[in-house]
């Protein structure tokens, strides 16, 4: 797209959810290295406020008709979608950016999202735009940790992932949970996904932190991973005491009740009074030990481990450098994982990370 003097126009993209807990640390980190995104999302008053104080435009719309949401996106060259959860919304602002041919990212750590998007892989190629959720702690640093382990060893048949991560959790982290706890454990199993119990897997693993008593939790890697490495059986894991490993599995008992809606919605409704996210002070000194394994059928085994910044910084720092990435290279349209975009090397070019080391 160029202007009437035959520059280039300026990138113009927008934040959708930016009135949000992660949204709102995105918009302002944005706004302080110079970028002016267009602020979005359901309701006018919540985001206008923010918009004001930052100097930057605000735009309401609903979901729920593609084609209203896709003329309130055209022109934009990319759209990140920081509301959650993204069980509701990924999928209409997926077809909302095929429609008007914008980049999506958003994001999520929540695995049926991360396979729709790559069901819409063809659509996206045909579109030219890029669909990569999970732009954020969830999957940057264990994809990026995946794929350097499937560099390592490359006919590894098996890898497990994970993080030691003490962060609260933001209002739309802890709905997603709610959801997750009613879904299930997941792991990928001869190239599927499949359902298994809540803390089915329980191992002692040190993350970079000494070791520690771990469960399997259906984090996003789960999708991810596979179609960033290719490798066939994946499992990832967190830190757990005995008393939250035993209540885990207490919980495959009752979870059912978890995914009646007016549970789901009494329950979703206390975390929006209560849960606040972290502060930046308490971000500032939570750390993340993140943790990877694989193998191969002779039994060769690889270990990577990298520290890099609190969950919800690396997601601010994340989904920015994934956004100057797409500013700054042409990309073939398609669905991709972050690794996959950008190579496994983002993870340690984020602010607050060390060195990968691998052995």
């Amino acid at each position: 797209m160029t202007n009437n003097n035959n520059s280039p126009s300026p990138f113009k993209w927008m934040i959708y959810g930016a009135n949000g807990y992660t949204g709102e640390l995105i918009a302002r980190e944005a706004v302080k290295r110079g970028l002016k995104p267009i602020l979005a999302g359901r309701s006018l008053d919540k985001v206008q406020k923010l918009a004001q104080e930052l100097g930057t435009e605000a735009v309401a719309f609903p979901l729920d008709n593609v084609a209203d949401a896709a003329n309130n996106i055209r022109g934009c060259q990319l759209l990140l979608n920081c509301a959650g959860p993204f069980s509701a919304t990924a999928e209409p602002m997926m077809n909302t950016c095929l429609q008007a041919k914008a980049h999506y990212l958003d994001i999520t750590g929540e695995i049926a999202v991360f396979e729709l998007a790559q069901s819409l892989k063809q659509q996206a190629e045909t579109a030219g735009i890029v669909i990569c959720p999970g732009v954020g702690f969830d999957v940057i640093p264990t994809d990026c940790v995946a794929a350097a382990l499937k560099e390592a060893l490359p006919d590894a048949t098996h890898l497990t992932l994970g993080f030691d991560s003490r962060s609260g959790f933001s209002p739309g982290t802890a709905k997603t949970s709610v959801e997750g706890l009613a879904q299930g454990g997941k792991i990928r199993r001869n190239g599927k996904i499949v359902s298994v119990p809540l803390a089915y897997q329980v191992r002692r693993i040190d993350f970079g932190d000494g070791e520690k008593l771990a469960m399997s939790i259906p984090w996003g890697d789960v999708s991810t991973a596979f179609h960033t490495t290719g490798i066939p059986n994946i499992e990832v894991f967190i830190p757990g005491s005995p008393g939250m490993i035993a209540g885990a599995k207490r919980a495959n008992y009752f979870r059912r009740l978890l995914g009646i809606r007016w549970v789901q919605n009494l329950v979703k409704a206390r975390i929006e009074k209560s849960v606040k996210g972290p502060s930046e002070s308490k971000r500032a000194v939570m750390p993340t030990h993140v943790w990877g394994e694989v193998t191969n059928a002779r039994g060769e085994r690889k270990t990577a481990r990298i520290l890099t910044a609190n969950g919800y910084s690396l997601t601010i720092t994340g989904s920015l450098a994934v956004v100057d990435f797409l500013q700054n290279n042409a990309v073939k349209g398609g669905a991709y994982t972050p690794a996959r975009l950008v190579g496994p090397q983002l993870v340690s070019q984020l602010p607050e990370s060390g060195a990968m080391t691998i052995s």
